[in-house]
C-alpha cells in the first residue's frame, strides 16, 4: 500500500490519494460500521500506537474516516463517470 498520510488531501475532487487508499477508506467504513475501537483499528490500518501519541493517532483516524465517508456521499460520482465514460457503447 501507498504511504499513510497524516490527513489525506481534502477538496471536492477525487484525488490520486483518494484512489491508492480505497481499500483503506472500506476497511475505516467496515470498522466504524462494527463499533471497533479506534485505537484497535489504527494499529491495524495504520501500524500505530496509540498510546505513544493518542491525539495524533485519533486526528489520522478521524481525518481517513472523513474522507472515506466523503467517497460514499460524493466521491463515488467521480468513479462512477470514469467507468461510464471507460465503457465501450
Amino acid at each position: 500500500m501507498a504511504q499513510i498520510l497524516s490527513e489525506p488531501p481534502a477538496g471536492e475532487t477525487l484525488t490520486a490519494y483518494d484512489r491508492e487508499h480505497m481499500v483503506l477508506y472500506l476497511r475505516l467504513l467496515d470498522s466504524a460500521r462494527d463499533g471497533a475501537d479506534w485505537r484497535e483499528v489504527v494499529q491495524i490500518l495504520f501500524g500505530l500506537d496509540p498510546d505513544l501519541d493518542p491525539t495524533g493517532s485519533r486526528h489520522m483516524h478521524d481525518a481517513h474516516l472523513a474522507r472515506a465517508r466523503w467517497m460514499t456521499e460524493h466521491g463515488y460520482r467521480e468513479l462512477a463517470r470514469e467507468s461510464q465514460q471507460a465503457t465501450p457503447r
